[in-house]
């Protein structure tokens, strides 16, 4: 199998969208490829088919690669919940809850776990892209480092450092990160690609030739500001919204532990609807629905939404005739109750809900990890749609008497029908544990119907065909600024061996 990686500079420097491009150009091309992240720290994840977490960013370059969704594409998941800790997670899987310093003892033990899940697709790719984290010239993370050169060393690829110039400084931030760079892991990086740029480009190529010339690498392609590219993010939360003539106003808490946040993507790429996420300090008033979204600090959420005083605003939204959706954390938060005897979240065993709904939860250690398909019945309308679970809590109560959905689950013996969620007796509040649930259209379109809005001049959006057309709008960009002919010899070549093409 052959290996490249792509680092980054800093954070957010567009190595997740890099990489989907380049999964998408090479499949197109013809190749066996599959992407990886060593190591991913996210609250956007992911549910593979065999009931594994991964980052969202390695799902979407999953779909880009054409290839299922596996729990090896990332083996190590880290769910902050805290500023110091975070839930790791080890091939799909929850093991516990770690404190930075407790984690950075684990990393000799997480990377086996990296090396494993290298291997196991070496078996079944012939092209592996690798997406790094952060960057690569971090000095305190550098020791036991199984996110970037630690990992390139270790299996023995080519690296590609890509840079950010629309944030300014991209020239020191290249050859500073190279300088910071022992010997072997500056002789790894075989060229810099330039991301998000705007311009004429006739005005930055002495500065290309000077970067050339001071590191003796190439630059293999300066990538243009892609406007209104709309893929899933993985940490950023797109806060602009740029509908002039709403139909229905969307609002979401922004909350401190958010996660899943893609659920809300279809609504945000909707004309018509003006989604907005609420700041700390804004208010949640003026909107015809709220959602309360998922959360990877159920109780520290809840009591930050208290805090600014929007559970306040939330009753008062109910009582003018406003509706209320709650997705898995906000699920939670609705009741009356949310128990966490084990401190599976956080030290807080018990906090009081928004009170909203007669039902309580208690997190437990066992995490529920599943695509799912269900049916739905709201305002006596029904459809069918796809999704996935990742909660650890168990809700009972009377509430839950009237379910929204009914998730439909496939054994070897027989076929399930579970109920999932409710419907509050005035028909205000609904709640699901559900993600993924405005990605079909039907759904929407129901939620809109029980709003009132009937009369959207546009379908509404299919957020797969849409991710398909970004998709191949990115690698005909990639194709279209990137010298191709140069990375595929550096995928062949790998660090040392003599120069050749991929075989056509």
């Amino acid at each position: 199998m052959k290996t490249l990686m792509v680092q980054g500079t800093t954070s957010d420097a567009g190595k997740s969208t890099l990489v989907a491009g380049l999964c998408r150009v090479l499949v197109n091309a013809g190749y066996n490829v599959a992407p990886f992240k060593p190591q991913n720290m996210a609250l956007n994840s992911a549910v593979t088919k065999d009931g594994g977490e991964i980052g969202r960013a390695q799902a979407l370059q999953a779909i880009a690669a054409k290839v299922e969704a596996r729990v090896d594409f990332n083996p190590i998941l880290l769910k902050p919940n805290s500023d110091t800790g975070a839930q790791v997670i080890v091939h799909g899987k929850a093991i516990s809850n770690m404190e930075a310093g407790k984690y950075h003892d684990y990393k000799k033990v997480a990377m086996q776990a990296v090396l494993e899940s290298h291997q196991r697709l070496a078996i079944d790719h012939d092209v592996l892209l690798v997406e790094g984290a952060g960057s690569p010239a971090e000095i305190n993370l550098r020791a036991h480092d199984i996110a970037n050169m630690g990992y390139a060393e270790a299996v023995d690829c080519p690296v590609v450092l890509v840079a950010d110039i629309d944030r300014g400084g991209v020239f020191a931030h290249l050859v500073g990160t190279l300088a910071l760079l022992s010997e072997s892991e500056q002789a790894r990086v075989k060229g810099f690609i330039i991301n998000r740029f705007r311009g004429d480009i006739k005005l930055l190529e002495s500065g290309l030739d000077w970067l050339e010339e001071r590191t003796g690498k190439p630059v293999l392609g300066v990538l243009p500001y892609l406007h209104d590219l709309a893929l899933d993010a993985e940490d950023a939360v797109a806060l602009d919204n740029k509908v002039t003539e709403a139909k229905v106003k969307v609002f979401v808490p922004l909350l401190p532990h958010m996660s899943n946040h893609t659920d809300f993507d279809p609504l945000r790429l909707q004309p018509n609807i003006d989604l907005q996420y609420i700041k700390i300090g804004q208010s949640l008033q003026g909107a015809d629905l709220i959602i309360l979204p998922g959360s990877k600090n159920v109780t520290s959420d809840l009591t930050f939404l208290k805090q600014q005083g929007w559970q306040q605003e939330i009753e008062q939204h109910l009582r003018y005739g406003g509706k209320l959706l709650g997705i898995c954390g906000g699920y939670q938060m609705l009741g009356k109750q949310i128990f966490d005897p084990e401190q599976i979240e956080s030290s807080v065993e018990q906090v009081s809900g928004l009170g909203l709904l007669d039902f309580t939860t208690t997190l437990t250690q066992n995490k529920t990890l599943s695509q799912v398909s269900a049916s739905m019945t709201l305002n006596g309308e029904t459809c069918q749609l796809t999704g996935y679970e990742i909660h650890c809590g168990v809700s009972t109560g009377p509430a839950l008497s009237h379910s929204l959905l009914n998730i439909h689950r496939e054994s070897t013996t027989h076929n399930q029908s579970i109920p999932d969620g409710c419907i509050s007796d005035d028909g205000k509040i609904i709640a699901t544990y559900l993600h993924g649930f405005f990605d079909c259209p039907a759904p929407t379109q129901l939620v809109l119907n029980w709003l009132g809005i009937k009369d959207l001049e546009t379908p509404v959006i299919d957020i797969n065909q849409h991710r398909e057309i970004q998709l191949e709008r990115l690698a005909g960009v990639c194709n279209e600024y990137l010298a191709m002919d140069k990375i595929y010899d550096i995928i062949h070549q790998g660090v040392d061996t003599p120069k050749s093409k991929l075989a056509n």
